[in-house]
């Protein structure tokens, strides 16, 4: 019998609904508005899943006995570039995570404070803006990934009334100087698309285990992708990515 961890990303992140680009025509498709048409565009906008729909995964998680580690952004950027806490701005949605988590059907993980650049976060008018939308890049000011780290670290914790050991940075984007801040406000482990290793006593751990999902899927495909994914998945035992 196998060992797996499914997690699900973008939870509450205001990137489903700015980070707008296509991939068509080498970049071409990004002018004006044609990113925003179906055959052209290759991920948003969508919208954030309803309260009813995490409780139909709860359903499915409890079929299958599955557990599910959650990447929630703890904040909202709005268009005005304004912070909304994800338990402020889906205040329903929260609820249902807060109540499957003491269930022990959920873990929760860090996934950024912003999950982008804050400011450079709206569609362009010519050119993707795929890259605005991961948080942790090396160019930027070191004292923004403390900072967010620490205040996501914060918010998540404070409603969820968790410790919170997973960090899940958006798009795989990290920098020695997140480890540092991941390591001073409790994180111990690193899950991206990377190779496991260890740095500065935090570990970094690899999808090789673990099988990583967007929200997108159940909003655009609805929650019986769940089901599909899990019906093929035989003689496997679920566990959170903090158990791997």
């Amino acid at each position: 019998m196998k060992t797996l961890a499914l997690r699900i990303d973008d939870i509450g992140a205001s990137s489903k609904q700015f980070e707008v680009y296509s991939k068509k025509f080498k970049g071409l498709g990004n002018i004006f508005f044609f990113k925003y048409l179906p055959w052209f565009r290759a991920w948003g906008p969508y919208r954030e899943m309803t309260a009813s729909e995490w409780d139909k995964v709860f359903d499915i998680l409890q079929e299958f006995k599955a557990k599910l580690t959650v990447a929630v952004t703890a904040c909202w950027v709005e268009k005005d570039c304004t912070l909304t806490p994800f338990h402020e701005k889906f205040e329903d949605q929260a609820k249902a995570l807060k109540k499957a988590l003491k269930a022990g059907l959920i873990e929760i993980a860090n996934h950024g404070l912003t999950h982008c650049v804050v400011g450079q976060h709206l569609p362009g008018l010519i050119l993707s803006n795929r890259k605005f939308h991961r948080e942790f890049w090396p160019w930027l000011p070191e004292k923004l990934h403390f900072q967010h780290v620490e205040q996501s670290q914060k918010i998540l914790q404070d409603y969820f009334d968790t410790s919170i050991k997973t960090f899940v940075p958006p798009g795989n984007v990290f920098a020695d100087t997140t480890i540092e801040a991941a390591k001073k406000f409790g994180i111990e482990i690193i899950n991206c698309q990377t190779q496991n290793n260890s740095k500065n006593g935090i570990r970094i751990l690899s999808n090789e285990k673990i099988k990583a999902f967007h929200d997108r899927e159940l909003v655009l495909e609805g929650v019986n992708w769940l089901r599909k994914l899990l019906s093929e998945q035989p003689n496997t035992k679920y566990c959170f990515v903090k158990d791997i």
